[in-house]
């Protein structure tokens, strides 16, 4: 219901108004004088000795960081750089921080947007709720680049680099700030980050169109990957910020749709509710996020789909050279 409130205009909100409109002021109040103080130095900031890419946005909400996140990481690998991602690992409880992921690093201790990147990558990925905490356990692993998920609002973090990541076909919803709209700030914060990514629908001047393209299915049992078309009877589920997006794609690439089910973002399964809902079809399709949760107990007809970012030409050389640049300022590791 909230989520029609921010973005489709449901008439509720006339009710909702006068209560929420004091809190977002109030949001809006303590937001701003919280980033003029690491601003102004009151506040203390750390400084990495490597350059610092941000992946962040202004709205609640999934809007693609991730997938973005892994395209920069396989682009700077393919240019010979080893970058290293941190996150806060929202929704995870580590026994210690900060956290190394690796293969045997469960999701309910580091989430599941640091597994999903450390599996597809094999990039060094770090949590911990203080991100600069993250960045500093990454340095001796010989990382010479850090990309933040998220984290665009993390100001004790100094970033050389941000990119704000924007729902194509949502966008701001009614431009008003938490809880009353979906904004964790002003609109005008866009003007200071060095490049809005525009996932899906239709980019706007200077914002980069970033598609995400989905590949084969991929069993989660098996591995055996197929097209979408070659499962009969789907039932959909999608763990993700705004699951119809995915349910969107699903149908684009001509799916056989039986059922779809959403959940909220970063939900923990039980194999039992997953189970039922795999009994009202032939296949049980996902994410790609939800499946790095439910590989260790899936079932013969499981499957997710992988989704990978791509932008334009133009865009990618754009973005990549202000990233040479910022390197090069930096120069080498031992520098």
């Amino acid at each position: 219901m909230i989520e029609k409130i921010w973005f489709e205009n449901h008439p509720l909100r006339y009710l909702l108004w006068p209560l929420l409109w004091p809190l977002s002021k109030l949001f809006g109040i303590i937001s701003r004088s919280r980033r003029q103080s690491y601003q102004l130095g009151s506040k203390e900031t750390y400084r990495a000795p490597v350059p610092v890419i941000i992946v962040g946005n202004i709205t609640a909400g999934g809007n693609g960081k991730t997938p973005m996140v892994i395209w920069l990481v396989e682009k700077l690998q393919a240019l010979g750089y080893t970058p290293g991602v941190v996150s806060r690992g929202y929704g995870a409880k580590a026994p210690t921080y900060p956290l190394i992921v690796d293969e045997t690093t469960s999701t309910l201790h580091c989430g599941d947007e640091p597994k999903l990147i450390f599996k597809r990558t094999n990039a060094a990925v770090a949590v911990d709720p203080i991100r600069a905490n993250a960045v500093q356990a990454l340095l001796p692993l010989g990382v010479d680049i850090i990309i933040t998920d998220d984290g665009l609002q993390h100001y004790a973090l100094e970033r050389d680099i941000e990119f704000a990541v924007v729902d194509g076909k949502r966008r701001f919803g009614n431009q008003q700030l938490l809880p009353l709209g979906p904004l964790r700030e002003c609109v005008e914060r866009l003007d200071e980050v060095d490049f809005i990514v525009t996932n899906g629908g239709q980019a706007q001047e200077n914002e980069a169109a970033m598609t995400l393209k989905p590949s084969l299915a991929v069993n989660l049992k098996t591995h055996e990957k197929v097209p979408v078309t070659q499962l009969r009877q789907l039932v959909a589920m999608a763990g993700i910020g705004h699951p119809p997006r995915f349910f969107d794609t699903l149908t684009q690439l001509g799916a056989d749709l039986v059922h779809c089910q959403g959940f909220a973002d970063h939900q923990d399964f039980q194999v039992s509710q997953l189970a039922e809902l795999a009994s009202r079809g032939t296949h049980l399709i996902m994410t790609e996020k939800d499946a790095v949760k439910c590989a260790e107990y899936a079932e013969g007809n499981w499957w997710y789909l992988p989704v990978s970012a791509s932008f334009s030409q133009h865009d990618e050389n754009r973005i990549l050279e202000q990233i040479k640049r910022t390197k090069e300022y930096y120069g080498s590791p031992s520098a």
